[in-house]
């Protein structure tokens, strides 16, 4: 084994003890971590090692570095920013490699989707109505691009889910609406109809105004029956298209 292979593999232990420790609570969240010089020693390796050790526990959004007076290296504090944006981008990963298919996103958009626009019925209040709307508002526009459509359709499920009170429904909703939406509009927005999309989006929020959670997770179901219809069109073209080539 070469010098920098060993080197990587200390630095992969290293990086794995103190994740274990911030997983197991030993190192409390904005805790701040010994210096380099301090974790070498305890370690018996060289500064250097440490540092890519840093990297690794900093790429996983585990510490975070300050600077000043009172800087150094810190145990992140929980973020579901952060958590979601990890589930992003595995999320994302899978569907393009496949592991994800489209009648995996449409069952998962259903279920949970019927969650958060419950939630949504029961908790949200005026600020919560306003950003809706407000998505809806822009959604509404003939001239916008393909791309701001999709964007903002995610916009306007994101505004849904936050006015649920559970947090890591929040969370969830977040890996579904800004992993899968996206996902699978690249297949389908050639073959929908915005107006119609925009159309049963109201429905879902004029039942949402009134707390009717029913006729919300009606409308809701709706829209993705729509959606579900145009995936199967999409695909059938995409088959025909491939077979005469």
């Amino acid at each position: 084994m070469s010098e920098i292979d060993r080197n990587q593999g200390l630095a992969r232990q290293i990086a794995k003890n103190i994740q274990d420790s911030i997983m197991q609570g030993r190192l409390s969240a904005a805790q701040r971590l010994p210096s380099e010089v301090e974790l070498a020693e305890r370690f018996s390796v060289s500064q250097p090692t440490v540092r890519e050790a840093m990297k690794i526990l900093a790429a996983k959004k585990l510490i975070q570095s300050k600077r000043g007076p009172k800087g150094g290296v810190f145990v992140s504090p929980p973020s579901l920013d952060i958590a979601a944006q990890t589930l992003h981008e595995t999320t994302n990963w899978l569907v393009s490699l496949g592991a994800v298919g489209l009648a995996d996103i449409v069952g998962a958009r259903r279920s949970l989707g019927r969650l958060s626009i419950a939630a949504a019925c029961e908790h949200a209040e005026r600020e919560d109505h306003k950003r809706i709307e407000a998505a809806l508002l822009e959604l509404d526009h003939t001239e916008i691009s393909d791309e701001d459509f999709c964007r903002l359709e995610v916009e306007f499920h994101q505004a849904v889910a936050a006015a649920c009170p559970n947090s890591l429904l929040r969370l969830v909703m977040v890996m579904v609406n800004e992993a899968l939406i996206p996902a699978a509009n690249m297949i389908s927005f050639p073959f929908r109809q915005r107006d119609k999309v925009v159309a049963m989006q109201r429905q879902v929020f004029s039942a949402i105004l009134v707390r009717d959670a029913a006729e919300a997770i009606s409308a809701f179901d709706t829209l993705i029956d729509y959606q579900s219809g145009i995936y199967d069109i999409a695909l059938e073209q995409r088959t025909l298209g491939s077979r005469l080539r």
